[in-house]
């Protein structure tokens, strides 16, 4: 196994830390994120994907991989069944399933060492240096995104596979992969309120080729994936979360764990000190029955 000390001692750390204080250190990234949702962070990117045009090709999928120098079987998106659509033109529809990138992540609020960050650019990432493989973000993800890699050691590798939105492509000016390899243009990038009047422009002009909704657009608190389809999202295979971002519940949880904890702690003492002083009492009476018993037999 290949590993610097430097990421062995961090990772070591993060496990012993956060198997000890996972939830007041769950609290801490949770008021982090909020505090960070709530501060201008100036203009959002994201991407509109538009289901009525996508031809299923695999070349974002195939330019993701290539990005990130990653085998198909540990690709950061993926196709699911294509759908065939009823109405006046019966077609199939195929979509792909990727991080939604949400404005208010559910994954970073529940993180106990800071592992998934919502960078202000816009983009949620992970570090793995940080992760110990808890998957607290797996079960808190309302779109079910962030995946296990059950073939990685607990200090050699990430933990968890998730599009990062191509963040460090983005620093140097360029699109995600994925957008740029698209021949159908059924992905664009852009700001996120602009791609939004888009997405809305285009089912007031076509209302016949689009459902009425713009997913992403509220689900979960907004998310800066957000999509167009001319079948029902449900249909499709997308979650309904709540328009408000679960990281409200998740802080709501943690909160409770700020007057949870001490009590518990204070509970667990208080029985530790009536059973051993119930002992010395018993032991005392034992030994005094003892003394007693001697006494008469002399």
């Amino acid at each position: 196994m290949s590993i610097s000390r430097r990421k062995f001692v961090t990772r070591a750390v993060g496990l012993g830390a956060g198997l000890a204080l996972a939830p007041v250190a769950g609290l801490v990234a949770a008021k982090k994120a909020h505090a960070s949702s709530e501060a201008p962070t100036g203009p959002q990117p994201a991407v509109l994907y538009d289901l009525t045009k996508c031809t299923g090709c695999h070349l974002c999928e195939v330019a993701c991989q290539a990005n990130k120098g990653l085998p198909p079987e540990k690709a950061l998106l993926t196709f699911r069944e294509p759908v065939e659509s009823a109405g006046p033109k019966v077609a199939w529809v195929v979509r792909r399933q990727q991080c939604m990138h949400c404005q208010d992540p559910a994954c970073e609020s529940v993180c106990p060492v800071g592992a998934m960050v919502k960078t202000p650019e816009g983009p949620v990432i992970y570090k793995d240096e940080r992760c110990f493989g808890c998957r607290f973000c797996m079960n808190a993800c309302p779109f079910n995104v962030p995946a296990f890699d059950w073939d990685s050691g607990v200090l050699d590798k990430a933990l968890i596979r998730k599009c990062d939105f191509c963040a460090d492509r983005q620093k140097e000016g360029k699109q995600p992969a994925c957008v740029e390899a698209c021949p159908a243009k059924s992905v664009i990038f852009g700001e996120r309120n602009e791609l939004l009047a888009e997405a809305h422009k285009r089912i007031q002009e076509n209302p016949d080729r689009y459902v009425n909704h713009v997913y992403g657009e509220h689900e979960a608190g907004g998310t800066s994936f957000i999509v167009l389809s001319n079948v029902p999202f449900k249909d499709l295979g997308f979650p309904s979360p709540d328009t408000k971002p679960p990281q409200l519940v998740s802080e709501a949880v943690m909160k409770g764990m700020e007057w949870f904890i001490p009590s518990w702690l204070g509970v667990l003492v208080g029985v530790t000190a009536i059973t051993k002083f119930r002992q010395r009492r018993m032991a005392g009476a034992a030994e005094s029955k003892s003394h007693s018993h001697h006494g008469k037999e002399e």
